[in-house]
């Protein structure tokens, strides 16, 4: 069935065009994922949808069975009345049945035409299961006191209660409605994010999300929808093919660019050669040089994103936790906890909503003081901190006035220095973009120039508290690539598994009543343990993995929720590899061209013959582990 036409719809606010002349169609069944970068009209499209918003050309066209039902990112409510109360006023025959039922019973009338009606409507739709599949969806969300007023909820609770309203209506509506999420797993940790994945995998329901959490991603969309450069592009498939194909499309659209490059060198040459006032020139080449002109002109060459950063070296000491100790009243955040960092560690802290993790990250940095314990930093140490709290700024200027408010210039290793533009540039703020009014910018754009401030300041210990939330997917993957790379210490808060399994070495799993476990591997590892009944359950400070079993947690493949065994360090290493062995190769085949041609002397015949040895002992070495990673991925 058709659910849904895009056509030729176009959006612009200002002089700033979103997207152009996009056109795309919504089939029954369809899971999609909506990619693009913060500020290119990701919410305004899916608003425009749902008819929230209106397009500038162009037509949306929904079929008249189905009903479309949105998450956005902020929803309003009945700020007076309670979660039940907010969820109960949806406009559904069923909802209002049971409302209607539930108000029957309460009053103990005496009618029993009228409660004889209202059984028969229960029974028409089905409904006497509703408020128990419903208190089991709000439970899963960790709503529980459902008669508390919507206006005491923390922001993280008000987006799980539209959460939830959103798939209780979807649900209501047995299939026949165009379920639209935006940014769903947003304030939901990480068992409640797998829950949503199974829940969204396993309901037939047709649905349109935008979400930066490519293993949910992976597992809930069968398409890929991309904006890109206010065109839009389809991929039938998960996260790596879309990343596989966007290349291949980046790779003709690169050769496209230098051959349009040439030739408008050469067509410029001419056009400057003409005299002014002849009029023999060929209007016919006249008008193919404009369109070079333009094609040259539109085109962007994707910035590398590889940054060799210059920082202060770390000394002996980094950070030293002793005996940390936190409680709020009767509430154990943090029980004893003991810890001395060492240079280049990589951390993750995992754990549920309200546990404990930020205030962990405060009392490292000194923001917050513990009931008991110290904490020492080294005297070298240069904190990065990038918090949940967000942009902080007092005059609205432009975001490249506001970056070099910072410094001027990013040092990198080599000795050199990269302007605040060309930093900014690597992290998506093209020229526009940066000269940008702070108040005129996305949510998304927001969070990406905060955390490209903290970066910018070059710390030698980064300390991020949820750095994915909202971020698009080539940021994160721009982000990714830089704390690769980066030689300090890190310690991460994420609910993004993908980009925890990637990037730490160990975690720090709050559990509750203050347990902080620290075990040696990544989150898809740490719940590969917790399923094989691998750790161990006395409540001591830090929880020990059995000794016969550490290796065995190390060595184990990653979970990965695109059934890809390798994991994300694993995979790099293969890639560096496939890259690494054909070099080693020709410059074995080259020496030994040269060591056979008899043009060598003594001296030189002597390095070649190491250098020879050498090469032989390395593409050995890479083959038998290019082999054993290429057997683990099969």
């Amino acid at each position: 069935m058709h659910y849904a036409a895009i056509d030729n719809i176009s959006k612009s606010f200002g002089i700033r065009t979103l997207f152009k002349n996009i056109t795309f169609n919504v089939e029954e069944g369809d899971k999609i994922a909506l990619v693009a970068r913060n500020g290119t009209g990701k919410s305004t499209l899916l608003r425009i949808i749902s008819e929230l918003d209106t397009t500038d050309t162009g037509s949306v066209w929904v079929h008249k069975e189905v009903k479309v039902i949105m998450l956005q990112q902020e929803t309003a409510f009945d700020e007076e009345k309670s979660i039940w109360d907010n969820i109960l006023r949806l406009d559904n025959p069923v909802i209002k049945t049971v409302k209607e039922y539930e108000i029957f019973l309460e009053e103990e009338k005496q009618d029993d035409d009228h409660l004889t009606d209202l059984i028969a409507r229960l029974d028409e739709y089905n409904a006497w299961n509703f408020e128990s599949d419903l208190k089991q969806i709000l439970g899963k969300l960790n709503l529980h006191h459902l008669n508390e007023p919507v206006r005491n909820l923390s922001g993280g609770q008000r987006k799980r209660v539209a959460l939830a309203q959103a798939l209780v209506e979807a649900d209501l509506h047995e299939g026949k409605c165009l379920l639209i999420l935006d940014e769903p797993t947003n304030h939901l940790d990480v068992s409640m994010i797998e829950w949503l994945e199974d829940y969204l995998s396993a309901k037939k329901l047709t649905l349109l999300l935008v979400t930066h959490d490519r293993y949910f991603l992976d597992t809930v969309c069968n398409e890929i929808l991309e904006i890109d450069d206010g065109k839009v592009f389809v991929y039938r498939g998960n996260y790596d093919y879309f990343l596989e194909q966007k290349s291949l499309r980046q790779e003709v659209q690169a050769s496209e660019l230098q051959k349009d490059k040439n030739i408008f060198r050469k067509e410029l040459e001419w056009m400057r050669k003409q005299p002014k006032a002849r009029t023999t020139k060929s209007k016919s080449r006249q008008d193919a040089f404009e369109d070079v002109k333009d094609r040259v002109s539109l085109k962007k060459e994707d910035a590398e994103v590889s940054l060799q950063v210059k920082m202060t070296r770390l000394g002996g000491k980094v950070l030293e936790m002793k005996k940390i100790n936190k409680s709020y009243g009767d509430k154990v955040l943090i029980k004893g906890f003991d810890y001395a960092f060492k240079k280049g560690e990589r951390i993750g802290i995992v754990g549920k909503n309200g546990i404990g993790k930020s205030t962990f990250l405060k009392i490292a940095l000194l923001q917050e003081k513990p009931d008991s314990g110290k904490v020492n930093h080294g005297d070298t140490v240069v904190f990065g901190n990038f918090n949940q709290e967000g942009l902080q700024y007092k005059e609205d200027k432009r975001a490249i006035d506001y970056v070099k408010d910072f410094a001027e210039f990013f040092p990198l290793a080599d000795g050199s220095k990269l302007s605040a533009s060309l930093f900014m540039e690597k992290f998506g703020f093209n020229a526009e973009q940066q000269y940008t009014p702070l108040s005129k910018l996305s949510g998304g754009e927001k969070r990406r120039l905060h955390l490209l401030s903290v970066l910018f300041l070059n710390p030698n210990f980064l300390i991020l508290d949820e750095p994915t939330n909202d971020l698009d997917l080539q940021t994160l993957r721009t982000l990714e690539e830089f704390l690769f790379d980066f030689p300090g210490c890190i310690l991460i808060v994420s609910h993004d598994r993908y980009f925890m399994d990637r990037l730490v070495d160990h975690l720090f799993a709050f559990e509750g009543e203050g347990v902080i476990r620290d075990f040696p591997g990544n989150y898809s590892q740490y719940r590969e343990a917790l399923a094989k009944g691998l750790l161990t359950d006395d409540r001591q400070l830090i929880k020990e993995i059995p000794t016969q079993t550490k290796e065995e947690i190390k060595s184990a493949p990653i979970a990965n929720k695109s059934n890809q065994q390798l994991s994300f360090k694993e995979k790099r290493e293969f890639e560096i590899i496939e890259k690494e062995l054909p070099a080693l190769q020709n410059e074995k085949a080259t020496l030994e061209e040269k060591m056979n041609s008899g043009e060598m002397d003594f001296e030189l015949l002597q390095k070649a013959a190491d250098r020879m040895g050498e090469l032989i002992a390395a593409i050995d070495e890479k083959e038998m582990r290019w082999l054993e990673l290429s057997e683990k991925s099969n």
